[in-house]
């Protein structure tokens, strides 16, 4: 299936339970503990795979960026390990998999860098995925991608793990609307947006 650029969700039209959900966010944003809750939270029956376990689990990068200390991800390799899944699919590349519905977690630059830190990632690496939360870059990856109306931003800022796991079920059932580009950080980039 081709990128999706019409904004289409001809695959799960609102109001129905979608087959195939990607949660997707800068590091640090939360995914992993809300996706480990979604079950519980909304009596789903739904597989959650955690992409960045399996990739490391399985070989399924291409390289290791040694600056980063970060694996490449063999995106080829990880769509033919998926086949035709269905479920939800976390990670900070998840966005790059064909999906009916993107779940783009985010978080307030400050926060998701400190969040970083105390989990133990480098200055350096914390203030890279600062930026990048600040500059939208995987909201603006998904909407390219998928189409605006197949995305969903959640802000996870001050919200637990389960309240964001409600609003991915919510995703998942077609009960909440799509929303990309609500969510402003720019004022968190380095020296301001004028600096």
């Amino acid at each position: 299936m081709a990128d999706r650029t019409d904004g289409g969700d001809e695959l799960s039209p609102p109001g129905t339970r979608a087959r195939r959900i990607v949660v997707t966010g800068t590091p640090g944003t939360g995914k992993t503990s809300a996706t480990e809750q979604v079950a519980e939270v909304g009596d789903l029956d739904i597989d959650v795979v955690h992409l960045n376990d399996l990739v490391k689990a399985e070989g399924l990068w291409t390289d290791r960026d040694e600056e980063r200390d970060t694996l490449v991800v063999d995106l080829g390799a990880v769509r033919d390990r998926l086949g035709d899944w269905d479920g939800i699919v976390e990670s900070h590349v998840a966005h790059h998999l064909e999906a009916d519905r993107v779940v783009v977690l985010r978080c307030r630059p400050d926060v998701l860098e400190e969040r970083l830190l105390n989990r133990g990632e480098s200055p350096g690496k914390a203030r890279e995925n600062r930026e990048s939360e600040a500059l939208d870059v995987i909201l603006s990856e998904a909407v390219e991608r998928h189409g605006r109306a197949s995305v969903y931003e959640i802000d996870t800022t001050d919200r637990s793990s389960s309240a964001v796991a409600e609003e991915i079920v919510a995703v998942v059932l077609g009960k909440r609307a799509p929303g990309a580009g609500e969510v402003d950080y720019l004022e968190y980039l380095p020296g301001g947006i004028d600096g």
